[in-house]
């Protein structure tokens, strides 16, 4: 009896880490979090998160709304209080309003909080708050703070299972598990609420420093408080309120703040500052002690050039706001039919109110549905009404090549790449485009668009299987299989990318270069996919929601 009432404190102890989203508080004197894991081994265990996320069809990879989510989110990182950090931002596929940061920088935001969002202030805001998580180490502090917390906790119920169970008290042993587990739930409580605090107050000043509206963050904690408040009859509040918390007093404070920035603005007269710019740009000039370097050299050197353009060019991503959370809505849909029908039905229930980034979402999703016809009416007007913005044009290049209108189509990407020659998604839309047509010709010129793009887009799944495509059908076959192995990688089949390497070095004709390449990598792939399969062992009876790491942070 007693064996087993201790297995049951053990388990109780552990899982409330495993599913807690930001369990921790703020860092002591002497704290060791940093020597828990290292800066690599972080970085390790967030990309297993990620390509076992991918498994599981999860996340949404897609050129544009990565350069647009990484622009946005890499102009706050670099802001941050530690620019240095390396991130990883991307884009879930549930329409449920949550985000979430863990180690390694690795931050995801759901469909359902762009599209709940009514401006990309409020997304900024929450990005924001999770770049705090990272930058403030909360993962690595839990787990710390836990470590110490259990031990003492665990022994004090034992010792009080143990005289109980001498006293013949079945209720006593009772008692001591209920309070144990009490004890530990309301430390785990105390964290997070610390946690949020801190992650609220650093995020709302990387708000103002890159140039947001501060207010945006109470904004969206007012429309969540209220959204929970509308959940009547028994339905439970949204994945963000459950995981965030929202109180009146939350709110208050981040207003409080806010308004503490906006009243900075006063010092930019003061001081004799140009009285230009936004209200959080003003007041930013006032916050910082002094003028930032620039955005690309603080946060990582070798940002791909979508990112760094939406980070040089001041509003870029606002711009764009409004057709990415269209976008969005198309490719998060259960098919592109069912995104059809959401969009003809808004236009049916408000017709006057149909945005023009409306249309442009209603012809992507004609696109990928095959009704190509209609597709081409509505992006052929919006290119014509808004011939600046480059997105409509991409996707007016990928309709017109589903429908079998080569040359024309060709001609498009061709004007897309004379205007923005180092653009990922145009680059990686026509390579796809060109493969496609089958002929050798074609895959090599295909070929020669993505190679520059090994370097930095190793990582990306999209540009393995466009350059696999394109080798395959150009003849080099080597290529290909490496290429088509990294695809499977990651998306979380580590058993299957071992498999095809195995099977590429037993080809007799590699020569030197390609075999050393090939044992190189399969050495870089085998302790992950060894830990993969490790955890998926320990694993298998638990479900997702209670698997350590997949709310390991907020």
């Amino acid at each position: 009896m007693i064996r087993r009432w201790t297995l049951c404190i053990a388990l109780s102890a552990a899982l409330p880490l495993a599913g807690a989203q930001t369990p921790g508080t703020l860092p002591e004197m002497g704290s060791s979090a940093a020597e828990l894991l290292t800066p690599a081994q972080e970085q390790a265990y967030g990309g297993m998160m990620l390509r076992q996320l991918r498994a599981y069809d999860m996340v949404i990879d897609d050129p544009l709304l990565e350069g647009y989510l990484q622009g946005l989110g890499y102009r706050l990182a670099s802001r941050s209080d530690r620019p240095v950090q390396p991130f990883t931002f991307f884009l879930m596929r549930s329409r449920q309003i949550n985000a979430f940061a863990t180690i390694g920088g690795y931050i995801g935001m759901n469909a359902g909080l762009i599209l709940t969002a009514e401006r990309e202030d409020e997304v900024a805001a929450v990005m924001a708050h999770e770049i705090a998580h990272v930058t403030q180490r909360h993962v690595l502090r839990a787990v710390e703070k836990a470590q110490r917390d259990q031990l003492p906790i665990m022994l004090g119920m034992l010792g009080a299972i143990l005289a109980s169970s001498q006293a013949g008290s079945g209720d006593g042993v009772q008692a001591a598990i209920v309070g144990g587990m009490s004890m530990i739930q309301q430390r785990q409580i105390d964290y997070t609420r610390s946690n949020e605090h801190e992650a609220d107050r650093l995020g709302i000043q990387t708000l103002s420093r890159a140039g947001y509206e501060p207010i945006a963050m109470a904004d969206f904690f007012a429309r969540m408080e209220r959204q929970m408040r509308g959940n009547t009859g028994g339905a439970q509040a949204p994945e963000y309120l459950r995981s965030h918390p929202v109180t009146t007093t939350r709110i208050s404070e981040a207003k409080a703040r806010a308004e503490q920035i906006g009243m900075a603005m006063t010092c930019a007269t003061a001081s004799g500052n140009s009285d230009t710019g936004t209200p959080a740009a003003r007041a930013a000039r006032c916050v910082l002690p002094a003028e930032l370097p620039p955005a690309r050299t603080l946060a990582n050197p070798l940002l791909p050039d979508y990112v760094a353009e939406a980070m040089a060019e001041p509003g870029t991503t606002r711009a764009l706001f409004d057709l990415a959370r269209e976008r969005l809505r198309v490719l998060s849909a259960t098919s592109p039919g069912e995104a059809v029908n959401e969009y003809l039905r808004h236009r049916r229930a408000s017709p006057e109110a149909f945005t023009a980034a409306q249309r442009y979402g209603l012809a992507l999703a004609q696109s990928l549905s095959g009704d190509t016809a209609a597709a081409e009416t509505g992006l052929a007007a919006l290119s014509r009404e808004f011939p600046e913005l480059y997105w409509i044009d991409l996707a007016h290049a990928e309709n017109e090549h589903r429908a079998g209108q080569r040359e024309i189509s060709r001609a498009r990407y061709e004007a897309l790449l004379a205007a923005r020659p180092k653009n990922t998604a145009i680059t990686l839309s026509y390579a796809a485009a060109l493969a496609e047509y089958g002929s050798v010709d074609a895959a090599r010129a295909a070929q020669e668009l993505l190679r520059p793009l090994l370097a930095t887009h190793g990582d990306d799944p999209g540009f393995q299987r466009a350059y696999a495509r394109a080798c395959e059908v150009a003849g080099d076959e080597v290529r290909a299989a490496e290429a088509y192995a990294e695809v499977a990688w990651l998306n979380g089949r580590p058993d299957d990318a071992l498999g095809q390497l195995e099977r590429l070095r037993k080809n007799g004709d590699l020569d030197f270069y390609q075999r050393a390449r090939v044992d190189a990598r399969i050495a870089a792939i085998t302790p992950d996919a060894l830990e993969m399969r490790r955890q998926a062992r320990s694993d298998a009876s638990a479900n997702l929601d209670s698997t350590p790491g997949w709310r390991i942070g907020r």
